[in-house]
C-alpha cells in the first residue's frame, strides 16, 4: 500500500510539474495575443481561439464575475493548476503517514496502537488550533460548521491558558503557545507509551 502511494506521488508530481508548465506556457502565449503583443489574427492566435480559450471558458466567467479581466483568465488556471496540485501531493502524503503509522501501530501490538491514537488524538488538537487561528483572519464565523469543531476541541486548551497569558496589543499569542505545549506533551505521553 506504501509503496502504491509513493508510486502515486512520484507520477503526479512529474505531471503535475508538466501540466504546469504547458499551462504557463500556454498562459503567457495566451497573453501576449490577448494583449496584442503578437499578432491576433496569426496561426498562434487562431490555434488558442479554437482549442484552448474553450477549455479556459470556465476559469474566464468565474474571472469577469470576481470582477478581473479576461485576459488574466491563464494565469488564473495556472494558479489553480499549482495550487490544486500541491493540495492533492499534500493529501497523498497525509495518507501515506497515515497508513504508515497505521502499520507500524498494528505490527507492535496493543500499546503500539494506543500511542497512535494518543499521538493522533494530539495531532487532532494541533490542527484544530491551526483552523482556528486561520480562521480568525478570515470573514468566517466561528459558528460556521466548517470552523465549529475546531473551536470546540481547542477551546478547553485556550482558555486556562488565557487567564495566565496576556494579550499583547491585539495580538493573542495564546495559540502558539497552547500548539507547541500541546507538541512537548504529545512527546511526553507518546514516549511514556512507547
Amino acid at each position: 500500500m506504501l509503496t502504491v502511494l509513493a508510486t502515486l506521488q512520484n507520477v503526479l508530481r512529474v505531471a503535475l510539474f508538466w501540466m504546469a508548465l504547458a499551462m504557463a506556457v500556454i498562459a503567457a502565449t495566451d497573453w501576449l495575443v490577448r494583449t496584442r503583443r503578437v499578432n491576433p489574427f496569426g496561426g498562434i492566435a487562431r490555434f488558442l481561439r479554437r482549442y484552448v480559450d474553450p477549455l479556459l471558458a470556465p476559469v474566464e466567467r468565474r474571472v469577469v464575475r470576481a470582477g478581473g479581466l479576461p485576459a488574466s483568465a491563464p494565469w488564473w488556471g495556472l494558479a489553480a493548476i499549482v495550487i490544486g496540485g500541491l493540495l492533492l501531493l499534500a493529501l497523498l502524503d497525509f495518507l501515506g503517514r497515515i497508513v504508515a503509522g497505521l502499520a507500524t501501530g498494528l505490527s507492535t501490538g496493543p500499546s503500539g496502537l494506543l500511542s497512535l491514537m494518543v499521538s493522533w488524538g494530539f495531532g487532532l488538537l494541533q490542527i484544530a488550533i491551526l483552523v482556528r487561528v486561520v480562521a480568525s483572519w478570515l470573514p468566517i464565523s466561528p459558528f460556521s460548521p466548517w470552523i465549529r469543531w475546531s473551536f470546540v476541541l481547542s477551546e478547553p486548551v485556550l482558555r486556562p491558558l488565557r487567564r495566565i497569558i496576556p494579550l499583547f496589543g491585539a495580538i493573542d499569542i495564546t495559540p502558539i503557545v497552547a500548539f507547541f505545549l500541546v507538541s512537548i506533551l504529545q512527546r511526553l505521553v507518546v514516549g511514556m507509551l512507547t
